[in-house]
């Protein structure tokens, strides 16, 4: 698959949410990783000069490996992306999309994923069912997973977001309603956000993740990317 026009940017996203992705006002029409993949720290290499500095946006779509290599044929980011030095800033899941940041900055990458910098990272969750504000709040104190309790998440309610439709599309069960949740952590475990809703008894169904600290999705389309300047 040949990667998406680049588009150019000369500062950082806003943090507002992004004009071509509005939410909807109907809120109920709602693993291991290859040793060759880019995603290793490299936090040992010298600081990087911010003239040096790249720093690369991708919205990643379903079905695409948070990695530059992959040797079963699968979609990764070398489809999409040309730039070249670049390591992603925390993986996304193969059935999750959204927002990926790829740089050289060793400082930066760790700064946007140890939790002890405390850099929020915001997801859009549709999960299957209608939880309340008490089955919430057990995700706002933290849940007990097999390895460990997690770390209080910010949850809201959201209206669905007006955003691209999945390739497949989500399966629903009939009858059953869907809800879009706003779920901000600053943690990064594996499958995290999807154990802690399947935890209170309501399975992701979709995840995007919107943000990583001022760093938002803003108006990109599946497959693209840009450059900017952090």
């Amino acid at each position: 698959m040949s990667p998406r026009s680049r588009r150019d940017s000369s500062s950082s996203p806003s943090k507002n949410h992004p004009s071509g992705f509005k939410r909807k006002n109907n809120q109920n029409s709602i693993n291991s990783s290859s040793s060759r993949q880019r995603r290793k720290p490299i936090k040992n290499k010298p600081k990087v000069a911010p003239e040096d500095r790249k720093v690369v946006v991708f919205n990643k779509p379903y079905d695409t490996l948070s990695q530059f290599t992959d040797g079963e044929g699968r979609k990764t980011l070398a489809d999409f992306i040309p730039v070249k030095d670049v390591y992603a800033a925390g993986r996304l899941d193969r059935d999750s999309e959204g927002l990926m940041v790829l740089t050289n900055d060793g400082i930066l990458q760790a700064r946007l994923t140890q939790p002890s910098s405390k850099s929020p990272k915001t997801y859009w969750v549709q999960v299957d069912g209608a939880p309340n504000e008490e089955d919430l709040d057990k995700l706002r104190t933290g849940v007990e997973l097999k390895d460990g309790m997690t770390l209080p998440a910010k949850v809201e309610v959201m209206d669905e977001p007006s955003v691209w439709e999945r390739n497949p599309p989500v399966r629903f069960r009939a009858n059953i309603p869907t809800t879009w949740l706003a779920i901000t952590i600053i943690e990064g475990r594996n499958r995290q956000v999807r154990r802690m809703t399947a935890n209170i008894g309501f399975p992701t169904l979709r995840l995007i993740r919107y943000s990583m600290g001022d760093v938002t999705l803003g108006d990109l389309q599946p497959g693209e990317w840009k450059e900017i300047q952090f």
